[in-house]
């Protein structure tokens, strides 16, 4: 016969043993998504909570580095929606998701504050104005935005003249706001951004022959207690609505 004391002890442990991995009802899809998915993202879960009435969802948004760190930690997301692929396949390599799904392909822009008067199309050129005096970028440590504006910067071989120049934000989005409040006259960000900003700011797309693609890439992972909940969503987002919602932001889109 078991001692009572020790039947208190295990009953104990039991209560404080974790979660339970049945979600709690009305627990909603947790999606961690890339800062340059702010609106587009926004626009397609409209659309997605009107398909699945009886689902809740709810997105929150930051840097594709800091998402990868946080979810390897243990954060607790069902989705990640990276804006680089390889943050996606080392979590696949890791054991830590499903295997990824190509969603979108971003496109950075060049964009100038209206108020500078200048042609966003004179790229390079353009940022080596003394009327430029900071230049925001996303950080390139953990943003892929902040890569490819890195990258293009040298294809236009002007890095080393403006490096001084540059701000960087936590995420694509944070760059923008750098904008947005007049801390940078110019700024290399997400096409997507640009867009829903285009009554301040000027803009014009970068060649994608200027820096790496951004391959921008899901998964659904393994922790999830909202599985069947994550595969609606991951088939609503690659189909016809969540791939119209995209390219009217100014994505591209993987071939289906």
């Amino acid at each position: 016969m078991i001692p009572s004391a020790l039947l208190a002890v295990l009953a104990a442990a039991l209560q404080t043993s974790g979660p339970s991995p049945t979600p709690a009802p009305g627990a909603p899809l947790r999606i961690a998504a890339a800062s340059d998915l702010r609106f587009a993202l926004d626009e397609v879960l409209t659309g997605f909570r009107v398909a699945n009435p009886g689902l809740k969802v709810e997105a929150v948004y930051g840097s594709s580095g800091n998402f990868f760190a946080q979810i390897r930690e243990g954060a607790p997301f069902d989705v990640f929606l990276s804006a680089d692929s390889e943050y996606a396949r080392r979590l696949a390599g890791e054991g830590f998701c499903e295997t990824p799904f190509p969603y979108a392909i971003g496109r950075l822009a060049l964009v100038v504050r209206k108020e500078t008067g200048l042609d966003p199309k004179g790229f390079g050129d353009l940022l080596k104005s003394p009327t430029i005096r900071r230049i925001a970028i996303a950080n390139p440590a953990h943003a892929p935005y902040g890569r490819a504006a890195e990258a293009a910067l040298r294809t236009w071989r002007i890095y080393e003249a403006i490096s001084r120049k540059l701000v960087l934000g936590d995420s694509v989005s944070q760059a923008v706001q750098f904008m947005d409040t007049g801390a940078a006259q110019a700024g290399l960000v997400a096409l997507s951004l640009a867009r829903a900003k285009a009554k301040d700011l000027a803009f014009a797309e970068v060649p994608e022959s200027a820096h790496p693609p951004l391959d921008q890439t899901g998964v659904i992972l393994k922790r999830t207690t909202s599985l069947e909940a994550a595969r609606l969503f991951q088939r609503y987002l690659t189909g016809a609505p969540g791939r119209a919602v995209l390219s009217r932001h100014g994505f591209g889109l993987p071939k289906s």
